[in-house]
Formats: structure tokens, sequence, C-alpha cells
């Protein structure tokens, strides 16, 4: 039987923890309006916008990790069956490929219903399994643009060496 608590309010903004944690990273910010930040982070294969909304009517917080990859249209149907294959082995957020400009996008959300707020840790969490995931995958993503198939690209970006070369 499921038993109701009531919920843990807190008064800092998801924005507001972000901008905090941007800050502290010495990452550029910018605002969109009262209920969208953006951050840039530079990655170790690319550099990455970060775009948080909040959604209050929704009460979702929601985050969209861009980064910078020309697809041709020639290839965007093997990125689709390259997305479909990470998307399986994702356990939080997935990948988007817009086909109205070729954009590679990772998405996530955290749901907030009742006056919830998101904690620093679910912020830094957030942020952080978006750019390990875009950085673990960016390679694979390259490899499909430069003619390689969705499960080649994927094992060759998977592959791990061991020790020191």
């Amino acid at each position: 039987m499921l038993t109701s608590s009531k919920p843990h309010r807190q008064s800092h903004s998801p924005l507001d923890i972000l901008a905090g944690i941007a800050g502290r990273n010495g990452w550029p910010l910018q605002s969109s309006g009262d209920d969208e930040l953006v951050l840039g982070v530079e990655g170790k294969h690319a550099d990455y916008q970060v775009f948080f909304t909040w959604m209050r009517e929704l009460e979702i917080f929601h985050l969209a990790c861009v980064f910078e990859m020309n697809i041709p249209e020639s290839r965007r149907p093997e990125v689709q069956q390259l997305i479909a294959r990470i998307n399986e082995r994702l356990w939080l957020g997935h990948f988007e490929l817009w086909m109205e400009d070729g954009t590679i996008m990772f998405r996530e959300s955290i749901l907030l219903v009742g006056g919830l707020s998101a904690s620093p840790g679910q912020c830094q969490a957030m942020l952080g399994v978006a750019l390990d995931t875009c950085e673990r995958y960016f390679t694979a993503f390259e490899f499909v643009v430069a003619a390689k198939t969705a499960g080649n690209a994927l094992e060759i970006a998977l592959f791990e060496t061991v020790g020191e070369g």
C-alpha cells in the first residue's frame, strides 16, 4: 500500500541552483527570460550549449544539450539508427535528431509536481549525466557522418583500451 507524505519543499529555483553551479565552474551563462538559462560548457570532444527550462505550468524541469556537428541529409537515416542503438543503452535521458536542421540533441527532464523543487545534487547530476553522455557518444556520431554504419560506429566509439600506450 502506498502512503503519501508531505512533499519536501525547497525555496531555491532549479535555475538559481544552476546559475550557482555555472558561477563556481566559470561557465558562461545567459538568461533567455525568467524560465530559461543557457550554459556554455567546454568538453573534451566539443563545446556544448546546455539549455535549462523550468516549465512551471507543467511542473517539468527540462535540459537540452546540443553540440555543433553538421549532419548531411544523406547520413541522417544512419544517424537515426545510431540514436536508436544508443538510446537502448541509456537509463536517463535520450538523444534526438531534429530532421529540419540536422541538430543532435540530448534531452532529459525532472518532474517536480506539487510544488517540489530540484535539489542542488539533482541539478548537478542532471548536468553531469548530459555532459558525460554527450562526451561518451560524440565520436560515434562523427564516425557515422564519416560513412560508418551505426553498429560499427558504436562499437568503435565504445571500445576501451586498458593500460598505457
